[in-house]
């Protein structure tokens, strides 16, 4: 698979559209991760579209709130209303939202060549390479974390015979962590973050929050 994986990289740095993102097949810099997080009308990640996105940097063992990202994305279709009750983006709230290709670009910028942490990272790293593929036409090339992966590694694994229940409100619990409301890219973002960070940096419920989030939720 590295191999693989490394032919792939220099494949898609022949395919980039615009040189200006030639950043993205650098070495990663090692400074920071990037826990991401995106909003969306549904589930496809070919029919339907992202309407936020969330990224925070945590560098070492530290969650960095005040270097964050935060995109409205303005949908190309009209909104269901099932979808508003999940999100909680109406149109009026995605109005001044940006075009999907400057969001985009605005979100390679921050993130740049670094690994991505998230829950459930791999439907978010497809949504994004549906438009990865139109405006560059290359995938998302940054290496990824999914942090339900590292709970299970470091927590369940080791305890054979236990039922194997990898929800994200699960972990959040297993791990001490704060009930932030879902479906808000930031506060998954950030939920993704602290996970990892307690998954890495100690045991489930050895740190409090407050020594790894600058400003922990309800701490602040």
């Amino acid at each position: 698979m590295p191999i693989l994986r490394a032919i792939r990289r220099q494949v898609d740095r022949f395919k980039l559209r615009d040189r200006e993102f030639r950043f993205l097949f650098d070495r990663d810099p090692g400074d920071a991760l990037v826990a991401l997080d995106c909003e969306t009308t549904g589930l496809d990640p070919w029919v339907d579209e992202i309407v936020s996105i969330a990224a925070i940097k945590i560098r070492g063992n530290r969650i960095c709130t005040s270097e964050r990202l935060e995109i409205l994305v303005q949908p190309t279709t009209e909104l269901e209303d099932e979808n508003v009750k999940v999100h909680r983006l109406r149109p009026i709230d995605l109005a001044g939202g940006l075009p999907m290709e400057e969001a985009l670009r605005t979100l390679l910028r921050f993130v740049g060549s670094r690994t991505l942490v998230g829950y459930y990272l791999e439907f978010d790293v497809a949504m994004l390479d549906k438009y990865m593929l139109e405006f560059l036409g290359i995938s998302l090339p940054n290496r990824c974390i999914e942090v339900s992966g590292l709970y299970y590694d470091k927590v369940v694994r080791r305890d054979r015979g236990r039922y194997i229940d990898l929800r994200f409100a699960t972990i959040a619990e297993a791990l001490d962590l704060p009930a932030l409301s879902q479906h808000d890219a930031f506060n998954d973002a950030l939920m993704a973050a602290m996970m990892y960070v307690k998954l890495t940096q100690g045991g489930p419920k050895e740190r409090p929050l407050e020594t790894f989030v600058e400003r922990p939720p309800g701490l602040g």
